[in-house]
């Protein structure tokens, strides 16, 4: 963090950095009730309430009714590299073995894809780093010990406890295993982490976990003035880029998470108005028009405006003039928050299409409470602070202090599920119950397969027991467009678990106890749950169609349901 952790460490790390020197396979699905979603439940996403499976009267007819594989799931980590960040990077890893836990429980078991970028963006200041701009990073951190060390007032390395102290000796090189993004397409090593049905794009005896501990920590020697959703919005635009590697990383039907860790504020300026980095520029945001070189608080002067202790976004031009909404994009000086918001809510808005109840997840390890509240104040006791970073620090702890966050608290809270926390203090010692949470949000979105109808009993003789009669079809897409047709059969033997002869995907038929709580909460009685073969996962955007027989006494068989 940004302060107190080196003497003069918030002038070093905020003027001297900116000069120009410096395994289970058994698939869990959710629903889609092609016909009987109404319009609305696609668009109006603004609140991101938390969505319940619905019974609707559509589905008391004998027709088939879509599921969609929903346990796939992206996720972005966007992290600081700037030259206070050692310490919080070392936590992050130290920690992600709670984040990791969550996603492989037996009954989330997404299959997840983990993409890391920085915040370098790139500036004038900031000639001697390589900014990312969005590209996704997948390499030991052990193969790169000079970017973890900061070259300014006084020099800082970090290597050994933000890396070191992580990351088995063992993995200085890691060479990850091909991979294809849709079956029979090319195979090669992807710039992201992946476990699909069990199966990582891993070498043989190191864990995701451990991966993540190696490929992590970025360094601190990226550039100063952060532009966390800058790099977000071109990573994103990077995955849906044909040529780039990381062209494929976010699926269409997948969940989305992004997660911003950092201890400063936004930097995402419009390069058209890098003058106000410049000292031939007016210097309008800097706190001292008189210095040398600018400090961070032009990021702060430049896109914030305070009444009180509340904070908020402005649109300003390069002379400290506010604009409208419509002129934003030519004239504001840090990039408007609506391009960044819209670029999600798009993504969203495609992903509804397929699965009407998914969000994408936004969440911030930054400089919060540890409640998540936000705190704005002058920095009266420490006028230098101030003067770096146009704020006093929203939270501290021993190792520093960081800024509190206004940009990016107002994108995550676009995408806020109902009254779900998603902000998280980078001040605390312990990032593992924030990890948890972020991946909490994750497997809420991972929802069982409950067969949202009220299905009859085939054997009235055994009325202890329901006894279905459904089919099950499924449409995988393939590489030339066309889409593979399979019926899927039951699957077999004493636990009612293994494949039959000659099939690559079975299905088990949960009813009663067995079910899922979520099942058994919404009133129905019937769960699919998919088992596939080792080594033969469902393509992204497979369909499940079933066809099941239903109750014509839905009061008896399911009282649960309206």
């Amino acid at each position: 963090m940004v302060g107190q952790r080196f003497p003069g460490r918030a002038t070093a790390d905020s003027q001297d950095r900116n000069t120009p020197m410096h395994a289970s396979f058994i698939s869990r699905l959710s629903l889609l009730v092609g016909a009987s979603v109404a319009l609305p439940s696609l668009f109006a996403c603004l609140d991101h309430p938390l969505k319940p499976v619905e019974y609707e009267a559509a589905q008391e007819k004998d027709e088939a009714i879509a599921l969609t594989v929903n346990k796939d799931v992206d996720i972005l980590f966007v992290i600081d590299n700037s030259g206070s960040m050692g310490e919080e990077q070392a936590t992050l890893a130290q920690n992600f073995a709670s984040f990791i836990n969550v996603l492989e429980r037996p009954e989330v078991e997404a299959n997840y894809r983990i993409g890391v970028t920085t915040t370098d963006n790139g500036n004038p200041w900031c000639g001697t780093t390589g900014p990312e701009a969005g590209k996704l990073r997948l390499s030991s951190c052990l193969s790169r010990p000079t970017e973890f060390v900061f070259n300014g007032a006084m020099t800082i390395d970090a290597f050994d406890e933000a890396c070191v102290a992580v990351c088995p000796d063992e993995w200085s090189n890691i060479e990850i295993q091909p991979t294809e993004i849709t079956q029979g397409g090319e195979s090669v090593a992807r710039p992201w982490l992946e476990n699909i049905e069990g199966k990582t794009n891993l070498p043989e005896g190191l864990s995701t976990v451990q991966a993540f501990q190696c490929f992590g920590p970025q360094g601190i020697d990226g550039c100063g003035f952060e532009s966390h959703l800058e790099s977000m919005w071109k990573s994103l635009r990077r995955s849906q880029t044909d040529g780039d590697e990381a062209y494929g990383f976010v699926r269409n039907n997948a969940i989305l998470s992004i997660v911003h860790v950092t201890d400063e504020a936004d930097c995402s300026y419009n390069n058209d108005h890098e003058a106000i980095f410049l000292p031939e520029g007016n210097r309008v945001f800097w706190s001292d028009p008189d210095a040398a070189s600018p400090t961070s608080a032009v990021c702060w002067n430049a896109g914030v405006a305070c009444d009180g202790n509340e904070c908020y976004s402005v649109n300003l031009d390069e002379s400290g003039a506010e604009v409208s909404d419509s002129a934003a994009d030519s004239g504001a000086v840090l990039r408007p928050l609506e391009r960044y918001i819209d670029i999600v809510q798009t993504l969203e808005t495609q992903k509804q299409e397929i699965t009407p109840d998914q969000e994408v997840l936004v969440a911030v390890i930054g400089g919060v409470n540890s409640d998540g509240s936000v705190t704005y104040q002058e920095s009266l006791m420490d006028p230098q602070f101030q003067a770096d970073f146009g704020v006093g620090p929203g939270c501290e702890s021993s190792a520093g202090r960081a800024v509190p966050p206004v940009r990016l608290r107002e994108f995550a809270e676009e995408f806020q599920v109902g009254s779900a926390r998603n902000m998280f203090s980078i001040c605390d010692a312990d990032y593992s119950p924030a990890l948890e949470a972020i991946a909490e949000a994750i497997a809420d979105q991972v929802k069982p397969a409950c067969m949202p109808a009220c299905v009859a009993d085939g054997n009235p003789t055994t009325p202890e027991v329901l006894d279905p009669s459904c089919t099950l079809i499924q449409e995988a897409p393939q590489a030339d467009g066309s889409f593979l047709e399979t019926s899927i059969r039951p699957c077999v033997g004493a636990g009612g678990d293994e494949l039959p002869d000659g099939a690559d995907v079975c299905y088990q038929a949960l009813v009663g106890d067995a079910m899922d709580e979520f099942c058994i909460d919404e009133g129905f009685n019937l769960q699919f749950v998919l088992v596939r073969r080792p080594g033969f996962p469902a393509p992204g955007g497979t369909s499940v169609s079933a066809t099941c027989q239903l109750s014509q006494n839905k009061v008896i068989d399911c009282p649960g349901l309206p």
